[in-house]
């Protein structure tokens, strides 16, 4: 299924102690991301970056930055266009995920795929570093920060409507506040004993059942650092890149998927690209882009 896509770039680092993934959406998008998407017979165009603020606190920042993003995701949306969003920290999560709650709300409600080494559930009172990288789940549910969390003008996400994969580095009033909603999480000793497509399988199943459509969250970080060095926190042990590529493929052009975001791209610590490369390979997989040669040399071409 060919999509009209629109980019948007979150150029922001202000809810993240690295402030690198600030310059993620410009490197992503020099290195040819809608090209790639183009070459790949999906229609796509650089919609806008924004940037945060750097001249207020980091929580007035993300506040106006996520109000002007969920602005953006909702004309895009009601133009009938796809979003993709590329981060940037990982709070640009609650920017578009308020944005498309509220475009799909005559609808339904939002379902939401959530692939990412951490939980992102806190409030701040949970938070041991404050960092709002750390909350947007949690805002989004409806918890932390009255500003963020009523962007959608309730709450952005039903926990029944949330699923988590490939969780493996949290602190427990997060996991607590997920286990109380009763949100699903599948943490990466789990993905690793049934295997991503049945994870995968389970997670949308719970993201898109009594739903107007789900959406899908990729923290770049949920990838093993082997694979994909350039993130702002990255942790040992996550899921293989070729076999996340394989996964995606074979759901590729789901006419139920309502937007894409690909967060936490930090350059400083790709030294090589590879991390890049991933980026646009992921967006392209998910958008439909034909699978060239075999999962063999998929596994290969982004192996450690």
């Amino acid at each position: 299924m060919s999509r009209n896509v629109r980019i948007i770039g979150v150029a922001t680092g202000r809810g993240a102690g690295d402030e690198g993934c600030q310059r993620g959406p410009d490197i992503l998008r020099a290195r040819g991301l809608t090209a790639h998407l183009v070459r790949a017979g999906v229609p796509a165009q650089w919609h806008a970056t924004l940037r945060a603020s750097r001249n207020l606190p980091p929580l007035e920042a993300v506040r106006q930055l996520s109000t002007l993003q969920s602005q953006h995701m909702q004309r895009v949306g009601r133009n009938g266009a796809f979003p993709l969003v590329v981060g940037g920290d990982h709070s640009c999560g609650i920017g578009t995920w308020s944005g498309v709650a509220r475009t799909l709300r005559p609808r339904g409600t939002l379902g939401l795929v959530w692939i990412d080494a951490h939980m992102d559930a806190h409030v701040p009172s949970t938070s041991p570093t404050g960092n709002l990288h750390g909350m947007p789940l949690a805002c989004l549910l409806g918890h932390g920060d009255g500003h963020l969390s009523a962007l959608a003008g309730a709450p952005a996400l039903r926990p029944e409507h949330l699923c988590l994969i490939g969780i493996r580095s949290y602190e427990p009033g997060e996991a607590e506040l997920l286990e109380r909603l009763g949100v699903r999480v599948i943490h990466i000793d789990e993905v690793e004993r049934r295997g991503l497509d049945a994870a995968l399988d389970e997670a949308i199943g719970i993201a898109s059942r009594g739903t107007a459509g789900y959406g899908l969250s990729i923290d770049l970080d949920a990838i093993d650092p082997g694979d994909a060095p350039g993130v702002g926190t990255p942790v040992d042990g996550g899921l293989r890149a070729g076999e996340l590529i394989d996964a995606l493929a074979h759901r590729a052009g789901d006419p139920r998927l309502r937007a894409l975001e690909i967060a936490e791209y930090n350059p400083a610590h790709d030294t090589d690209g590879r991390t890049a490369d991933l980026a646009v390979r992921l967006a392209g997989t998910v958008l439909g882009e034909p699978c060239s040669g075999s999962v063999a040399a998929e596994r290969a071409r982004f192996a450690a």
